[in-house]
C-alpha cells in the first residue's frame, strides 16, 4: 500500500487561526493533497457537511480526505482509534492510530498506521512519553503496513528524523492549524518529506 501523500493533515477548528475551509485551502495552495477530518463533537449533518466542503477543495487537485472513525461521511476513507473495531468493509483507505506493538499486533486490513507521539506535543500536553526517533523505528520495524510518524511534528528537521527511522511520512496538527501562513508551513514540511530520507543523528 502506498499512501495518497508523505504529509496527512490533521484537522483542529478550535486551533486554527481562521476558519477551518479557509486553513485547509491555504494548506492545499502550500501543496497538501491529504486531510484528515477530526471535530468529533460536532453533530452529523454539520460534520457531513464540513466533510463535503473539504472534499471539494481536494477534488480540484486529486486530494483524498480520510474522516475520523468508521463513518467516511460521503467519501470512502476512514482513519480509526487504536481500539476501533475492523475496518468496515469496501472502503478505499483505512488507517489506524497506534502507539505501540500490542496496537500494532492488531492490524488486520488498515492500509496505513500513524504512531504517536513522536515528539511532546502541544495538543496534548503530557501526552506520552514521547517515542523520539529511536522508539518510532522500532515501532515502523514492527509494524506491518506504513507508518506516519505523528505527534509534536513543527519542523523540516523531525520530518526529515522520521523519514530517516522509517516513516513513509508525517501527520501534522498544531503546526498547520496554528500558522500565520499554513500554505508556508505546509510547503516547508512537504519538502522534507519528499526528500531522500537521510541517516541522521537523532534531535534532541
Amino acid at each position: 500500500m502506498v499512501t495518497p501523500a508523505p504529509l496527512l493533515v490533521l484537522t483542529d477548528r478550535h486551533q486554527a487561526r481562521r476558519p477551518l475551509p479557509a486553513v485547509i485551502a491555504a494548506a492545499v495552495a502550500g501543496g497538501a493533497r491529504w486531510v484528515l477530518l477530526r471535530e468529533r463533537d460536532l453533530p452529523v449533518a454539520a460534520r457531513t457537511r464540513l466533510a463535503a466542503e473539504l472534499r471539494e477543495l481536494l477534488a480540484g487537485v486529486g486530494g483524498t480526505l480520510s474522516v475520523a472513525g468508521a463513518d467516511p461521511l460521503g467519501g470512502a476513507a476512514v482513519h480509526l482509534p487504536a481500539a476501533a473495531a475492523a475496518p468496515p468493509p469496501g472502503l478505499a483507505l483505512v488507517g489506524r492510530s497506534c502507539h505501540d506493538r500490542t496496537e500494532l499486533a492488531g492490524i488486520t486490513g488498515e492500509d496505513y498506521v500513524t504512531v504517536s507521539p513522536v515528539w511532546p506535543t502541544a495538543s496534548k500536553p503530557g501526552y506520552g512519553p514521547p517515542l523520539r526517533p529511536r522508539g518510532l523505528r522500532d515501532l515502523v520495524r514492527f509494524s506491518p503496513v506504513p507508518v506516519l510518524a505523528l505527534g509534536g511534528v513543527e519542523s523540516a528537521s523531525q520530518v526529515r528524523a522520521a523519514r530517516a527511522a522509517g516513516a513513509v511520512g508525517v501527520a501534522v496538527l498544531g503546526a498547520v492549524m496554528r500558522a500565520p501562513d499554513p500554505a508556508a508551513v505546509v510547503a516547508d514540511l512537504l519538502a522534507a518529506a519528499t526528500a531522500p530520507p537521510q541517516p541522521q543523528e537523532e534531535p534532541v
